[in-house]
């Protein structure tokens, strides 16, 4: 049995959205971020990041984090890769050039695109996109992100996903990473492909259901 180590509200939506469209039975572990409790040691504290049960699966103190029948792994993006790869189907690649494919873009996005869309996030989540300084932070969050959109926009031109012409776990680890810079509209009506492509993937069943076990979470 998959057991998924983190809530929703993290980048274990990454997993819990690809656990759905791979239709895959699993038990969810909500372990809230250490930042979000005011005492994340105290004895009545949720269970979170810094909780000593959940450093004995996960010393590194991370969410996600799976446990497949004894296998432990971290890194969301790459849980996915895996999962995909495992459990075989259309979301995974149908040959090597696909799985190169699959694993180059991941880690394009994992390295060019979320460190600067998470300032976004990061910005709004501290209530601070009207201050001087959080203006500043997302305008070069921004200005930094339009090189991959626009490069994403030209790949996706062709046949509007990211890897062999069909939804994959590419484009679901793609689309999560994307999600992030979604309050700023400018940035998707300058690339109307990325902007039609997340469109597309967020309405799919899968993520929706997940969006919504997400949205009901407690904040």
């Amino acid at each position: 049995m998959l057991t998924i180590y983190g809530v929703y509200r993290s980048r274990a939506s990454r997993a819990y959205w690809l656990a759905g469209e791979l239709g895959l039975p699993f038990v969810s572990v909500p372990v809230i971020q250490g930042r979000r409790v005011d005492d994340p040691l105290a004895a009545d504290a949720p269970l979170n990041t810094q909780s000593p049960d959940f450093l004995a699966v996960n010393p590194t103190g991370l969410i996600p984090c799976i446990d497949d029948g004894g296998f432990v792994m971290t890194e969301s993006l790459a849980i996915n890769l895996y999962l995909a790869r495992k459990h075989g189907g259309p979301l995974s690649g149908q040959t090597l050039t696909e799985e190169a494919e699959m694993l180059q873009w991941t880690m394009w996005a994992a390295t060019e695109v979320e460190p600067h869309a998470v300032k976004i996030i990061l910005t709004l989540d501290a209530n601070a996109a009207g201050s001087e300084q959080g203006r500043l932070v997302i305008r070069g969050a921004v200005k930094a992100l339009k090189k991959s959109f626009q490069r994403l926009d030209q790949h996706l031109a062709a046949s509007g996903h990211v890897v062999g012409g069909r939804f994959t776990v590419a484009d679901l680890n793609l689309a999560e990473v994307f999600r992030y810079a979604m309050s700023q509209p400018q940035l998707f009506e300058d690339a109307p492909h990325v902007k039609a492509w997340l469109d597309a993937c967020q309405s799919r069943p899968a993520f929706k259901a997940m969006m919504e076990a997400r949205q009901a979470e407690q904040e």
